[in-house]
């Protein structure tokens, strides 16, 4: 039985982190609550901090644990979900911010698989899992399924049924795969899948998806809303046509299709006058200069 609930629907954003255009590429903490104020202007839901397209994989756990303090602080202010991304570091660092998240209160904890110990099978990723959960025990679970980046293709219909089972805090997962067949077959009462491929959006919705992180929130949340709200609203016809628009701004972005962190964070940079969020960190600018 679970422990907790989390009872969300709705869009959260994968935050940036702000970085100051110095040698160290160290965090700039100061515009946080202006982001958040921000997004809450936007009407979106929630965020995701210290993700993947945040850099959190990237930074010191330190700068981890501060980011985490100073977004949880800006979300109770402005009235945002707060979900944390604890994952992609060494065993003994997960179990910190696991601890810590569980100190703040967070709304909710992200967790990618370990990253050179992969799990071989459902029930390995189970266990490790289980282990953080002790960390954080009354903070609702999610796994972050990210099959293209980990390497980890487990079964997730498989793997959330023994979770259900075996850790009383899992939730659900963070669900980025182009397998949307798969994705689908873990929707059940009591668990929230957010989708998390951003193309597959509208096709996401229709099928019983009630919950999304949305790169392309960061600098379109405006047009990731109508798309939301259209299809919860049965007008797939006037959906469709926004999602074009959405598509059609971000490849203005990213004309090679990629959803670039350097980009985004270049276009967010022009799109805000108040705060910036800074260049980004290696190893993301090298990566990046090497696609383009």
């Amino acid at each position: 039985m679970k422990s907790v609930q989390f009872n969300f629907k709705g869009v959260l954003c994968p935050v940036l982190t702000s970085f100051n255009d110095d040698k160290n590429r160290t965090v700039n903490y100061d515009g946080i609550d202006k982001y958040a104020s921000w997004l809450k202007q936007k009407n979106l839901h929630g965020v995701v901090v210290n993700g993947t397209f945040g850099e959190g994989t990237t930074l010191k756990l330190e700068e981890r644990l501060r980011i985490a303090e100073e977004w949880f602080k800006a979300c109770r202010k402005h009235q945002l979900v707060c979900m944390i991304q604890i994952g992609g570091a060494c065993v003994a660092e997960v179990y910190e911010m696991a601890a810590h998240a569980e100190r703040l209160g967070v709304d909710a904890v992200l967790v990618l698989p370990d990253l050179f110990y992969r799990p071989i099978v459902e029930e390995d990723l189970v266990h490790y899992l289980k282990d953080v959960a002790q960390y954080c025990p009354t903070r609702p679970l999610f796994y972050y399924h990210i099959p293209l980046y980990t390497q980890v293709r487990l079964s997730m219909p498989r793997f959330c049924d023994l979770a259900d089972k075996e850790i009383s805090t899992f939730c659900g997962l963070k669900y980025t795969s182009r397998d949307l067949q798969d994705g689908v077959a873990c929707l059940k009462s009591g668990r929230t899948i957010f989708l998390g491929k951003d193309s597959f959006l509208i096709g996401g919705l229709a099928l019983g998806f009630d919950s999304v992180i949305l790169k392309k929130s960061i600098i379109c949340p405006e047009l990731a809303l109508e798309v939301y709200d259209l299809i919860r609203n049965n007008k797939l016809q006037d959906a469709m046509k926004a999602q074009a628009r959405l598509n059609k701004r971000v490849n203005e972005v990213c004309p090679n299709n990629v959803d670039s962190i350097v980009e985004f964070k270049k276009e967010f940079n022009k799109i805000n006058s108040t705060f910036k969020v800074g260049p980004t960190r290696k190893p993301i600018t090298c990566i990046a200069k090497k696609q383009y």
